[in-house]
């Protein structure tokens, strides 16, 4: 193997890893859906918002590597504004969508016709190669959030 298609499939795995951590799918699996709004004391976010954040900044970054005309949302637009999902159907997509985008994000790394080092061109000097490790570290540090959450909302089994 060569050291791009390397690289490539170091990234695919990168994108869902579990060797030096859980990844999200161990994560989220057996959350007890009347914790997913509750904000336990001393935590900054609930399990729906954190999930959300995922899923927006999972999806943002996606957009931004493959939309030439992509706009940066907003700060607040990261959030969702409040704990609880709306309804059970809004967590499922939440978590159906976070896969969906993450499963794009591994077809990019794959694909041969990008240079992963090279500047994405309506970007200010981030390449593919940085994005993708910036959403895999992304969804690492929260997805560490979300078993802290489920810890201390006495909805964790190791």
């Amino acid at each position: 193997m060569d050291r791009d298609q390397a690289l490539r499939e170091l990234l695919r795995k990168l994108l869902d890893w579990e060797d030096a951590h859980i990844n999200f799918d161990r994560a989220i699996d057996g959350i007890d859906p009347r914790k997913r709004g509750e904000v336990k004391k001393g935590l900054e976010h609930s399990l729906w918002q954190l999930l959300e954040h995922l899923r927006r900044c999972q999806w943002d970054i996606l957009d931004f590597c493959r939309n030439p005309k992509y706009k940066e949302p907003s700060m607040a637009e990261y959030w969702p504004p409040s704990a609880a999902p709306p309804s059970d159907d809004d967590w499922r997509e939440s978590v159906a969508s976070f896969r969906r985008d993450r499963e794009e994000l591994k077809k990019l790394a794959m694909d041969t016709r990008i240079d992963l080092f090279a500047r994405i061109p309506h970007g200010s000097g981030q390449t593919y190669l940085r994005e993708m490790i910036l959403v895999a570290d992304h969804n690492a540090y929260h997805v560490g959030q979300i078993v802290a959450a489920r810890r201390a909302l006495d909805n964790w089994s190791d």
